[in-house]
């Protein structure tokens, strides 16, 4: 499993039994596909509500990314959902070495929850992974340097929305 060195809050989380400790990751099939995509949809209107447009955070509905998520199965994209005591939590994906869609709840984040599906999504990446991240999500950012991730340099400027970075992971630095 891949290594993540954990802030003072995710370790003493651990030490008493993480939410994240009680839950599973299991793959986005028919069978759990919507709930994926509610949790995929709650999350990231959550994580962009305050940076885009009202309108276009509102067209994110469970139904869209129902179809997101089924088009990334269809080519070749693997998601994840975590689900604990059979509560759907948080969700990610791989598509060749790129990690994606990495959402977890509001109401369940700071728990282990993200460290977790990182975690997995890492290991299960052929060789060295990257993934992209918005500019203004410091705590993801976080989350992602205690994984060994490391920013590269790249930016995706959407003008007048959003700025992304790319980070790659412990494995691109390796020399």
């Amino acid at each position: 499993m891949a290594a993540c060195l954990d802030d003072d809050h995710a370790a003493d989380a651990r030490r008493s039994g993480s939410d994240a400790d009680r839950g599973v990751i299991v793959p986005v099939n028919g069978t759990n596909l919507d709930a994926a995509a509610r949790v995929h949809a709650l999350s990231w209107r959550a994580s962009h509500r305050a940076i885009c447009a009202a309108s276009f955070v509102a067209q994110h509905t469970a139904c869209r990314q129902r179809a997101y998520i089924r088009e990334k199965l269809d080519t070749g994209s693997r998601f994840w959902l975590f689900v604990q005591s059979g509560v759907p939590a948080g969700v990610v994906s791989v598509t060749a070495g790129q990690i994606g869609d990495l959402y977890v709840l509001p109401a369940l984040q700071g728990r282990g929850i993200g460290t977790r599906l990182l975690r997995h999504a890492m290991d299960a990446c052929a060789g060295p992974c990257t993934l992209w991240v918005l500019a203004s999500n410091d705590g993801a950012q976080r989350l992602y340097a205690r994984c060994g991730f490391r920013p590269t340099g790249n930016r995706i400027v959407h003008p007048g929305w959003i700025d992304e970075l790319e980070y790659a992971g412990p494995d691109a630095w390796k020399t």
